[in-house]
């Protein structure tokens, strides 16, 4: 009786060895099929956290901003269409899920909004009274001098 090995299009031992962790900055290479050719794209962004560790079922969520947006992705660590998984930075953190991430991305663009308002409001009282200053007596000529004197007695 032959039993059948399968060959994982992956290198299973050398991402089970990946030293990833809540708080590294990854690289992930990603597969992507688009009109039967593919192509690799890049998603680079912060590790929020690592479920299932080293199983078959073991996940890693990164998260990003792109255009002032918030994006996260769930990758499968075992997954095909993943290419390469890069750590770029490693930070040291004290929690292993760092979802506060996503509450506090939220309330600096709250306060920046803050501020950004506060100074609108500035320039528009400044827009608001405008300052009109008359012409002195000098400056005009002898013609327009009478003019604006008729016009005060009126």
């Amino acid at each position: 009786m032959k039993t059948s090995v399968k060959v994982s299009p992956i290198d299973v031992d050398k991402r089970a060895k990946l030293d990833m962790r809540a708080g590294d900055i990854v690289r992930v290479h990603q597969k992507i099929q688009e009109k039967g050719k593919t192509r690799i794209q890049i998603f680079e962004g912060l590790v929020l956290a690592r479920k299932h560790g080293k199983e078959a079922g073991g996940t890693f969520t990164v998260r990003k901003v792109a255009s002032g947006v918030g994006v996260e992705k769930i990758f499968p660590l075992y997954s095909p269409n993943i290419d390469k998984i890069e750590v770029v930075k490693r930070s040291k953190v004290r929690q292993s899920k760092l979802y506060h991430i996503r509450d506090k991305a939220a309330r600096d663009v709250r306060r920046q909004m803050r501020n950004v308002r506060s100074a609108k409001e500035e320039t528009e009282e400044v827009v608001a009274e405008p300052v009109i200053e008359e012409p002195k007596a000098e400056e005009l000529a002898p013609s327009e001098v009478e003019e604006t004197k008729t016009e005060e007695k009126e």
